[in-house]
């Protein structure tokens, strides 16, 4: 909580709310999923990451959470060497910190690029554990404290927040902490409950890459990418499953442990009670020409791949075209106001509670107007199943749903929220 006394207003005022009635049944499904040392997912969640690093210290320092954004961050692939039994870099991951912070509170320096290089280490140690944070990553700091249009250089806007939006001098100088407001106008979309090869990717994914898998399994790399299809009652899966060159001594073991895979996997689709399904991994591989899936970190960020924040999983860790999503990068947003991140969580919030509460699946949209009430979203529009007649108690619920929001920011900051899934 905010430690300096001032609290927002917490006002709530009355909803534009557009109810609409759909078929939700669907002969066909496709789910995507990038794995945790998936490129754009490491961008994510090491954007993530920075964000609620910096809010932490800053609230923890100032009394508040200082302006910022980290949802840019990107990744370029270095190169490396590759053969059986031995694998390592051979130039590094650039790793680009683009971004705006706050740079100082009243007086005092945020020591932002001391900090900001020591996180960035911090996250490669655990998340690509082989390669050396020091001399695998080259880390370019992007940073700015310009505010967005707004920061007019008049008179009369000496008084504005604008002017100082990244260089506070006080705490009033922190508007939201009067009044939660939209940054932007856009929109969080959020849907319940997840569908069957929505749960069976997600599964399928974090079986493979949790720490009790590759404990018993030392050559499973974490760039494992899951795409599935349904077709009625039929299942297609296919992944991508790399392997680390320091513990695969030979094509045939390559191959061995690919058919360990499989099997594990059947039985795993088994669980799901999946009766008819089709499985393919390393469509790509050539056995011929030695063109196969093997890596020196577990990751193809080692040889040339990037990664970009916001263009990988959405906040419920998939990628379902099929479902209702936005092209909004939520990681690394300010947890306090960004319509993209806040706005989004809270769709999946309500959604999530229309269906437990309700019983019928749903989707909810969440649209704001750039400097709005945050309470007061310009339109909620809400789909659920033809033949609905529960609106009163599902406005309720979204009325009540709509005020829990700010809770939001120690949701995430607490680690409540999980944007994706980690290892388990």
């Amino acid at each position: 909580m905010i430690k300096c006394g001032i609290s927002p207003v917490i006002r709530y005022i009355q909803v534009h709310i557009i109810l609409s009635q759909k078929d939700f049944s669907l002969d066909y499904d496709v789910v995507e999923r990038k794995g945790i040392g998936h490129p754009d997912t490491l961008a994510d969640a090491l954007a993530e990451e920075l964000s609620v690093k910096y809010s932490l210290y800053t609230r923890n320092k100032f009394g508040a959470i200082l302006h910022h954004n980290f949802d840019k961050v990107a990744l370029l692939g270095g190169s490396s060497y590759v053969s059986f039994g031995r694998g390592y870099m051979t130039s590094p991951i650039k790793v680009l910190v683009n971004g705006r912070v706050s740079t100082r509170f009243g007086d005092e320096r945020v020591p932002f690029r001391k900090l900001l290089s020591e996180w960035v280490e911090d996250f490669f140690r655990i998340n690509l554990p082989i390669i050396d944070p020091r001399g695998d990553i080259e880390i370019n700091l992007n940073i700015s404290n310009q505010s967005s249009p707004g920061r007019v250089y008049e008179d009369e806007s000496k008084k504005s927040a604008r002017r100082r939006w990244f260089e506070p001098e006080k705490i009033e100088d922190l508007p939201e902490l009067r009044k939660l407001f939209s940054n932007d106008t856009s929109l969080g979309v959020g849907y319940a409950p997840m569908s069957e090869l929505e749960r069976l990717v997600l599964h399928a994914e974090d079986f493979l890459t949790s720490n009790s898998y590759r404990s018993k399994n030392r050559w499973m790399g974490t760039d494992v990418k899951v795409m599935g299809v349904r077709d009625k009652d039929y299942y297609y899966l296919t992944l991508c499953v790399p392997q680390i060159a320091n513990f695969v001594s030979s094509l045939e073991e390559y191959k061995n442990n690919l058919s360990d895979v499989r099997k594990d996997l059947g039985e795993l689709i088994s669980e799901h009670k999946i009766k008819k399904f089709e499985l393919a991994l390393n469509t790509r591989d050539n056995y011929q020409l030695s063109e196969i899936y093997l890596t020196a970190t577990g990751s193809s960020l080692e040889s040339g791949d990037e990664g970009m924040a916001g263009r990988g999983n959405r906040v419920n860790g998939v990628i379902s075209p099929v479902r209702p999503m936005s092209m909004e990068g939520s990681f690394g947003k300010n947890p306090v106001y960004h319509i993209g991140k806040v706005y989004y969580l809270a769709a999946f919030e309500m959604a999530n509670k229309i269906h437990e509460v309700l019983g019928v699946p749903n989707e909810v949209f969440l649209i704001s107007q750039s400097g709005r009430d945050l309470l007061d979203p310009w339109v909620v529009l809400v789909n659920v199943p033809k033949g609905f007649a529960l609106q009163k108690k599902l406005e309720n619920i979204l009325k009540e749903e709509i005020k829990k929001i700010p809770s939001i920011t120690d949701k995430v900051l607490s680690g409540k929220i999980k944007f994706y899934p980690q290892p388990s």
